[in-house]
């Protein structure tokens, strides 16, 4: 007996507002599969308006309210049975933040949930992780947005230890990220992983998956640290328009992605790493998994 039903996750970042749409696949006597069904990005940077302003501009707040629209139709048309809609660090940040959500759900009746940093990287290690990690390795987990970032040690398929940081790629290009939060984030990778011999870092986000789609690896296969160094030093030898033109970058990625090489590059440092593995998952995948096994609420 195989059923599939469509479950919905809604990313509302930094730097951009997500749908990500996934089949559920049941079989009698195995493990759900889920299987990406849609991934539809919408680039309304909201950081850029919170980590100045502290609040979610007029001009950003209709574009909210008109996102969730269409996102809400989408999920009509395809017969999404259950969905979750999460806000991440602009959100939570903003003055206006919960005045939003409360306007969107009026005129959607999609419910926006707020969550903490901390609420964050748990959902992201939720992941289905253990079809791409080997359980008799240590890993830095790091997932790279434009307000923070998580990061999260597992060990032999457990994880250890979980934390937020408000270094995210959005507050990097305004430069409102002070060096004593950098000396934090430092320690704390540090302190978390010393104690293992060797350490792999398993990255995620827009950026590295972009990185990782231009280096044409193989699914599974990592990009070394010297691949990254190269590429880091690559594009910061363009200007902003040269990443559009010349290196084919979009708009909203080709400024973002050079704060973002030097998060993964520096966690690499940090802890150690030679390789850094890009499974392609992130916090819509986390939702999706955490509203099947029932471990956060959702909406249908």
């Amino acid at each position: 007996m195989l059923t599939i039903k469509k479950y919905a996750a809604i990313d509302i970042g930094s730097n951009a507002i997500r749908l990500l749409i996934a089949n559920i696949i049941e079989e009698k006597d195995k493990e759900p599969r889920f299987k990406k069904s849609s991934l539809v990005r919408v680039p309304v940077r909201l950081g850029s308006d919170v980590f100045l302003e502290e609040t979610i501009s007029e001009y950003n707040k209709e574009r909210i309210v008109d996102t969730m629209k269409a996102f809400k139709l989408l999920m009509k048309t395809n017969n999404v049975v259950k969905y979750k809609a999460c806000a991440t660090s602009a959100m939570r940040e903003a003055n206006n933040g919960h005045e939003i959500a409360d306007l969107v759900y009026k005129k959607t009746r999609i419910k926006i949930d707020i969550i903490g940093g901390e609420e964050e990287a748990a959902i992201i290690a939720a992941t289905d992780l253990h079809t791409f990690i080997d359980n008799s390795k240590t890993y830095l987990y790091v997932d790279v947005g434009g307000g923070s970032s998580e990061f999260t040690v597992i060990n032999k398929g457990k994880t250890i230890t979980s934390k937020s940081f408000k270094i995210g790629t959005v507050r990097l290009l305004n430069d409102i990220v002070k060096k004593e939060t950098w000396s934090k984030l430092e320690n704390w990778i540090k302190d978390n992983t010393s104690a293992y011999e060797k350490i792999d870092v398993i990255g995620s986000g827009g950026n590295i998956n972009k990185i990782f789609k231009i280096s044409r690896k193989s699914l599974g296969k990592p990009l070394t640290y010297f691949y990254l160094t190269s590429y880091y030093k690559t594009l910061q030898s363009y200007s902003y328009e040269e990443r559009i033109t010349e290196l084919d970058l979009n708009q909203d990625r080709a400024d973002v992605i050079i704060p973002a090489t030097r998060i993964f590059l520096s966690s690499m440092k940090w802890s150690g790493a030679r390789d850094i593995y890009v499974p392609k998952i992130g916090l819509s995948d986390g939702i999706i998994k955490s509203i099947y096994h029932k471990t956060v609420s959702s909406n249908t």
